[in-house]
């Protein structure tokens, strides 16, 4: 009985602090998507009561005033809004592919060779994380500009190649690889090219999606204005920021082109994380 009564005080302790980590999560989860939130409800805020003070979190009357009003400013503008479009899904989806494409390539030897001068260049990954883009800008224009990639796409796309925080978070999960499976793969007979398709690359699909995520967002909310002068080739950002720095009435206009911009990554995060979930269940490595 004594017994009885101990394991089920320790239920009740176990429940009682589940319950207490859901509400400090829920808690958590709400601070962190008020900004968003926010950011939405403005969006339908009518220009008065933008201005309104004390502010006020929720919408008294909402309005699509808005999104008219950017509709009809993107018709007088002298690029069509589509190109503006178009160029930014260029540089991302091509961007974000190349990228983690080349970046699992070079994570791969780091993880599962060994060569000379592997820690050293791996220090090197690390380090070059700590550097800041303000830090870097200036050698990447020079680079670009001798290659002479100034004012083309590629300005943007080229330079998030020689980053390597993807490089990083490749090779960590590659080194969770257990040996075991890629030495019998390689008995099977696949050679190194083989091993590294159709098994490691499966097994690393969680590291691959968060990085599509993280590159995605960098390359999306990338204005170019530093590389890209031609009004043809600039990219969303660029267009909108134009559009909503020409005075206080295009406060509203503001606030939905702050939607327009996050919507993209958001929606991707949100159809993401549970195939991030499910790759990770599935594929039975401990990240």
């Amino acid at each position: 009985m004594h017994t009885r009564h101990k394991k089920h005080k320790a239920i009740n302790r176990s429940a009682g602090g589940n319950v207490l980590a859901f509400l400090f999560l829920l808690l958590l989860g709400a601070f962190t998507a008020l900004p968003i939130v926010y950011s939405v409800i403005n969006a339908f805020k009518p220009l008065p009561e933008l201005f309104t003070y004390p502010p006020r979190f929720f919408v008294q009357r909402p309005t699509l005033q808005n999104f008219s009003e950017l509709f009809r400013l993107q018709q007088d503008m002298l690029v069509p809004i589509e190109r503006y479009l178009l160029n930014s899904l260029f540089v991302t989806v091509v961007g974000t592919g190349l990228y983690v494409l080349v970046a699992s390539l070079a994570a791969y030897p780091l993880a599962r060779f060994d060569f000379t001068g592997k820690k050293i260049l791996f220090q090197l990954v690390v380090l070059c994380i700590l550097f800041r883009t303000e830090v870097t800008a200036i050698p990447q224009y020079v680079v670009m500009a001798k290659l002479h990639l100034i004012d083309t796409l590629g300005a943007i796309i080229l330079p998030i190649m020689g980053t390597t925080f993807g490089v990083f978070l490749m090779r960590q999960f590659m080194e969770g690889i257990p040996g075991d499976i890629l030495e019998a793969a390689r008995v099977d007979g696949l050679n190194e090219w083989g091993v590294f398709w159709r098994i490691v690359i499966p097994m690393v699909r969680p590291a691959m999606l968060t990085l599509v995520i993280f590159t995605f967002q960098s390359l999306w909310n990338n204005n170019g204005v530093q590389v890209i002068y031609n009004e043809n080739l600039k990219l969303l950002p660029t267009a909108l920021q134009q559009i909503s720095t020409s005075g206080f009435e295009r406060a509203g206009v503001a606030a939905v082109i702050a939607v327009v911009l996050m919507l993209p990554p958001i929606l991707l995060f949100f159809f993401s994380q549970r195939a991030v979930i499910e790759t990770m269940a599935y594929s039975g490595v401990k990240m």
